[in-house]
């Protein structure tokens, strides 16, 4: 075996781990050694702050680009796990909410008087909603106010006019698709299209002032985010989504209130520990427990991570105690499903666990599952099988395969920037562009010595765009 033990061997991946120093002995030495020595595999699998900060550079660059070239009234934000800058390029959907800018949700005793005529105005009615929900009452109408829009609107038995959030996503959704897109079933707010590879969750928005919530998320006591991160958190909008709390009766009328930019931040001001805690914590939802119905997602333990970073000193997320606070994580994930209570992060009286939808054999077996892995100790990360291939392979083609994805991806992403860049009037590129010709010269290259790569140990795959497709994957 190979100094380091990252080999293949007989003796199995438990026996590769050990030597690694991913073990599950109960010395604290030896759980440090195994922390950083997982913070080095994430750093490889692409969860690094290098390659998670030109992620988030890349769609920020790419919201302004195409913001600037459509000059509707539409603004598109990037969220979610390609925002936050932990998924590779095709590794999962792309979050994008389109917000109408033409249309503002105001909380209840804000005039918009202010704001331009032709913006329509909608009051938040929370009285009768679940916490963090809202009923959309027209306040204003507004001169742009669009054809979509007013076929949504309804009256109430006082005679008030307000937004049907179903009834609006069925008359956006209704338009002709294009010739190369698929469109698929609604999930919640969002409504899922893909283009071959580029796969998308659409979500239709409006921008919302909400002071008195921002304000008192603010002011409670914590360790984390620093003071400028949270001005910054209130300085930003929130925004409202159409889709309503599932147990309520008036579901199909409700709208959600949600602080996506400002949670980009947040995750943007996680250190790298916290990331990685974020980042396995995921996998053991997805790779192990594996919900069915979204009875667990990925904004569940977003959340957890949020309060586990709120309640604790910064000084303490260290490398050498990444397992440590995994073991905590794990416990608040078990707390959470079996109580069936999670507050979210930033209006806590809303629980993100009530009507998941759980029922009491998943609850019973995923505690059981947790009670297990936080067991195991470290060696609960070879149940997750993308960081168990990283563990058992030889480091030097590790290195050396991860080191062309992270290239052929930042040269993927510079690559569909500068088409943008390059667009005519007419919406069609100058693929004569000098700098796009180098780009896309260099991805061929890549991609041709992966596949050289691949052939020398053995693989039967040779096709240069499914290599580049799994690549990205």
């Amino acid at each position: 075996m190979a100094e380091g033990g990252y080999w293949h061997d007989e003796s199995g991946p438990e026996y590769v781990i050990r030597r690694s120093g991913i073990y599950s002995q109960h010395s604290q030495v030896q759980w440090e050694n195994a922390s950083v020595e997982m913070c080095n595999v994430m750093t490889w699998l692409g969860f690094g702050p290098h390659i998670r900060k030109a992620r988030r550079d890349f769609y920020m660059e790419n919201n302004m680009l195409l913001n600037a070239q459509h000059l509707g009234k539409v603004k598109m934000i990037t969220t979610g796990s390609k925002a936050e800058g932990l998924t590779c390029l095709y590794e999962s959907d792309v979050d994008n909410m389109y917000v109408k800018e033409d249309v503002m949700c105001l909380e209840d005793g804000l005039s918009g008087d202010m704001l331009p005529k032709e913006t329509t105005l909608f009051t938040l009615n929370t009285g009768s909603c679940y916490h963090g929900h809202c009923w959309l009452l027209l306040k204003r109408r507004g001169t742009a106010l669009y054809q979509t829009l007013s076929n949504a609107l309804c009256d109430d038995e006082n005679g008030r006019s307000f937004l049907n959030s179903d009834v609006y996503v069925t008359v956006l959704n209704s338009t002709t698709p294009t010739s190369d897109e698929v469109r698929h079933s609604r999930a919640g707010p969002s409504m899922p299209t893909s283009i071959g590879a580029y796969h998308q969750d659409r979500v239709l928005s409006f921008a919302c002032d909400c002071p008195s919530i921002l304000q008192k998320w603010a002011e409670r006591r914590r360790n984390w985010p620093a003071p400028d991160i949270v001005q910054k958190v209130v300085s930003l909008r929130a925004f409202v989504t159409p889709v309503g709390y599932k147990g309520s009766e008036n579901r199909a009328v409700e709208w959600r209130i949600g602080f996506n930019t400002g949670e980009n931040e947040l995750v943007s001001s996680l250190n790298s520990t916290q990331v990685y805690i974020y980042v396995i914590l995921k996998m053991v939802v997805k790779d192990i427990l594996k919900p069915i119905k979204k009875e667990i997602t990925s904004y569940t333990v977003k959340n957890l991570v949020f309060w586990l970073a709120e309640n604790n000193h910064q000084e303490l997320f260290t490398e050498r105690n990444l397992f440590h606070w995994l073991c905590e994580g794990l416990k608040e994930l078990r707390t959470a499903l079996s109580t069936t209570k999670l507050s979210y992060y930033m209006i806590p009286e809303r629980n993100l666990m009530d009507s998941c939808g759980m029922n009491e054999k998943q609850q019973r077996t995923w505690v059981a599952i947790i009670n297990e892995l936080m067991n195991e100790g470290p060696l609960l990360v070879l149940k997750l099988p993308k960081i168990r291939q990283a563990i058992v392979s030889h480091p030097v083609s590790l290195f050396w395969y991860g080191q062309r994805r992270f290239e052929l991806e930042l040269l993927m992403l510079k690559c569909m920037n500068r088409l943008e860049q390059c667009k005519a009037a007419d919406g069609i590129s100058n693929t004569s562009d000098s700098m796009l010709n180098s780009i896309l010269t260099r991805i061929d290259q890549i991609v041709r010595e992966v596949r050289q790569r691949m052939i020398e140990e053995g693989s039967c795959v040779n096709e240069l765009m499914e290599i580049h497709n799994r690549i990205l994957m």
